[in-house]
């Protein structure tokens, strides 16, 4: 059984720190829930951890303004000890600094590393994006989603399954080839690369199949052969 803590880092609760909860764990602002924010941008019923595998499921439950983590709309993700959720004005630290720590051994790095606040800019931009009211500005940078650490495969599949995922990767794989075989360096002292207007077009066709995509797998009932 994995356990969940939360420190809340930024909002009315900040200080207070939700230890060692048993999934699945609800966020919101009703009391009814295990994690109660008082913040009228966070609904009554926001989001919901629950745990698979030994892994926490992050679900934002179609709240009234969305859920970030580490400063991306998200609605469904694999939480990693280290990663922020922002939910309102609220930013809640992911895991025990045990965890945290535990993690950042694994990947070899200072636990430093696997926080997308240790910086002051990533900070400052965590903290306009909790507070800031209407839509986001561009000028606000979001911190990595990952934080360098690629995402592990899905396990176990059923042989169609794995016949997909291969198609779906070999499908992005070929599209970004063409792009760098095709790209030529246009300064090598800016480093900037140019990249043929048809292959751009293919990599804008890619982005929004990943949309898609990403899309169709947050709400299954989604229609998945939508162009």
């Amino acid at each position: 059984m994995a356990f969940v803590t939360l420190a809340v880092l930024e909002g009315l609760e900040r200080g207070h720190v939700f230890r060692n909860l048993k999934p699945p764990v609800t966020i919101g602002r009703e009391e009814v829930n295990d994690v109660q924010l008082n913040d009228e941008r966070i609904s009554r019923l926001h989001a919901k951890l629950q745990e698979d595998q030994g892994s926490i499921i992050f679900t934002d439950l179609n709240s009234t303004n969305g859920s970030r983590v580490n400063g991306h709309p998200v609605q469904l993700r694999v939480l990693r000890p280290g990663d922020h959720l922002q939910l309102g004005r609220c930013t809640l630290l992911f895991g025990s600094p045990e965890e945290i720590a535990a993690r950042a051994l694994q990947l070899g790095v200072s636990p430093m590393d696997v926080l997308p606040l240790s910086s002051p800019e990533l900070t400052d931009s965590f903290i306009k994006l909790a507070r800031v009211d209407g839509p986001q500005s561009e000028d606000i940078l979001p911190a990595s989603l990952f934080c360098g650490e690629r995402p592990p495969l899905p396990s176990p599949l059923s042989s169609v399954q794995r016949a997909r995922l291969s198609d779906l990767l070999m499908y992005i794989h070929e599209l970004l080839q063409e792009i760098i075989t095709t790209s030529s360096e246009a300064d090598a002292a800016t480093g900037f690369m140019l990249v043929d207007w048809a292959r751009f077009q293919n990599l804008l066709r890619l982005q929004k199949d990943l949309a898609h995509w990403l899309n169709v797998v947050v709400n299954p009932d989604t229609d998945s052969t939508a162009d």
